[in-house]
């Protein structure tokens, strides 16, 4: 069980450092396109390398029941978290919105327990609370005492985007975990091609001229990597390791999109911003060695590629 565990905590990870990426390249692309365009944009985009995947695998069709689920999932992984997120990258700096970002494991967690039967510990759950008090603190901080209109709408996505993330995971106890996006992706596709194609016409009229490199390649990854690829990872660990264990994971994601908002994009980040992620990251490992109890099966080996 232990081996398992770890093997989730280390896909998670994996997913997490995908995922750290995303406000980043967010901020690039919503410069030349609508939130809108961009959040459900790239589920259009993504949806079709992810239908080719399923038809290719011969995957069977989800159940109703799963079909729910899965409604579920695009709510919260396909539509709010992209769509919120992109109008608060428009406001606030990707560094800045990583740390609200952190509320997510929070939201997880309980999530976890609703909807999976987890039982963490006392001991579990005051590291959860620890870890995001630290990340509303430093937003408090960062904001000069009181929150930003971008706080508002990051927070608006981590709380339906846990929920995606949650009900994700426990689907993916049934089909496997890069199944269950695809199929998200796919569900969804019909009901954005219409909005898509409105807002890209519009987007036409308004700025006639070229998208530059940056934001195509910015969009790409978003597309391909943040809501596509990422999840294989995130969805597999979230089903081995454990939703609200492995969900702690993600509070490295402050670190990782820091770091690189600081390396690659040349935002300003204070030494404070470091103390603050530090100390959360304490708290996972913290967290880590606390104990839960999982009242669900065990996920199928269906997650992998291979047969």
């Amino acid at each position: 069980m232990k081996s398992r565990e770890s093997q989730g905590m280390l896909l998670g990870l994996v997913g997490v450092i995908i995922f750290s990426l995303t406000l980043p390249m967010t901020r690039i692309v919503v410069q030349e396109f609508h939130p809108l365009l961009n959040g459900l944009g790239r589920a259009l985009v993504a949806a079709v390398p992810a239908g080719a995947l399923l038809a290719w695998r011969r995957e069977a069709w989800p159940t109703r029941a799963q079909l729910k689920s899965l409604a579920v999932v695009a709510l919260g992984v396909i539509v709010a978290f992209p769509v919120f997120s992109a109008w608060a990258m428009k406001t606030v700096p990707a560094s800045h919105g990583a740390l609200v970002n952190g509320l997510q494991s929070l939201f997880v967690a309980v999530y976890a327990a609703w909807l999976s039967h987890e039982r963490p510990s006392p001991a579990f759950w005051a590291c959860a609370a620890l870890g995001s008090a630290l990340v509303v603190g430093y937003a408090l901080h960062a904001g000069g005492g009181s929150l930003q209109p971008g706080d508002a709408l990051m927070l608006g996505a981590v709380a339906i985007g846990a929920l995606g993330y949650a009900e994700g995971a426990r689907l993916a106890r049934q089909i496997g975990g890069w199944q269950v996006i695809c199929w998200a992706l796919v569900v969804a596709a019909p009901f954005l091609v219409l909005p898509v194609g409105w807002l890209g016409w519009q987007h036409h009229l308004q700025h006639p001229g070229p998208v530059a490199l940056k934001t195509w390649l910015a969009f790409g990854y978003v597309t391909l990597f943040s809501q596509l690829i990422g999840f294989f990872a995130w969805y597999a660990g979230l089903a081995m390791g454990g939703t609200a264990r492995v969900g702690q994971v993600q509070l490295l994601q402050i670190f990782f999109t820091i770091a690189f908002s600081a390396v690659f994009f040349g935002e300003a980040v204070a030494p404070s911003t470091w103390l603050f992620a530090a100390a959360v990251i304490a708290t996972v490992i913290a967290g880590r060695k606390a104990s839960v109890r999982s009242g669900a099966a065990p996920m199928p080996a269906a997650w992998r590629l291979e047969r």
